[in-house]
């Protein structure tokens, strides 16, 4: 009696299970050094296959950074609770974030690591997903200024400034988080809260930090004397 046909499997389906594989194998090896036959073998297809589905390595690279940036994304996004007052919306953003990023470590290698370095075309797709969490953070923070204080109360400028600082520093955490053994997401979250939040916190109460008053050789070592002459140290008699 022979076996009975094998149940043909969508192509989304299968399409899905080749950028799995696709993930894993750039993520921990890299653009250069991933092999099209070891992703396929990891997939359960053919190589023909994955070229006649997805056309090349540059274009299966770039199905991989634009699959997992609308991921991240869509994480961050969902995990904010609008409900919240704003260091719990900025908790749970960051939370979902670092929860992501330690779930999904190698599509986080292909995003910050590998997409950024190999080619202009991939780094733009990236820079791009960043640009739109980034925007995200910036409303954010706007949000928590008018929750404060009834207004805009931060120069716009301002606020992109401290969203970029803080998308920076998330980025740089997961690195750290994901390199140091034991590390979860939480803890991460709270680090970046520790660190960002009191500064933030002071500002929406309309306590901003100012630098020092400077004095007039340190204002002229940044600025330059309006003669255009150096500074001659004056030397007591």
């Amino acid at each position: 009696m022979g076996a009975g046909k094998t149940k043909r499997m969508p192509r989304a389906v299968r399409e899905q299970q080749m950028l799995d594989a696709a993930v894993r194998i750039f993520g921990q090896r890299g653009y250069m050094a991933a092999s099209m036959d070891e992703i396929a073998e990891l997939a359960g297809v053919s190589k023909p296959l994955v070229y006649l589905y997805l056309n090349s390595k540059d274009d299966l690279f770039s199905a991989c950074v634009r699959r997992e940036s609308r991921a991240l994304t869509e994480a961050v996004r969902a995990g904010v609770r609008p409900g919240l007052p704003a260091d719990g919306q900025l908790w749970s953003g960051l939370r979902a974030f670092f929860t992501h990023t330690a779930s999904n470590p190698d599509a986080w290698r292909v995003l910050h690591l590998h997409a950024r370095t190999h080619g202009e075309r991939f780094a733009a797709e990236v820079a791009a997903m960043r640009e739109d969490i980034v925007a995200f953070v910036t409303q954010l923070i706007a949000a928590a200024a008018r929750e404060a204080h009834g207004r805009p109360h931060l120069p716009e400028g301002e606020v992109a400034g401290l969203a970029e600082a803080l998308v920076g520093a998330a980025e740089s955490l997961a690195d750290w988080a994901g390199a140091t053994e034991g590390v979860t997401a939480k803890q991460a979250a709270a680090t970046l809260m520790n660190f960002a939040w009191a500064g933030l916190g002071d500002l929406m109460a309309g306590r901003p930090w100012a630098p020092p008053q400077e004095t007039g050789t340190e204002a002229d070592a940044e600025t330059g004397s309006e003669s255009g002459a150096p500074a001659v140290p004056v030397q007591a008699g």
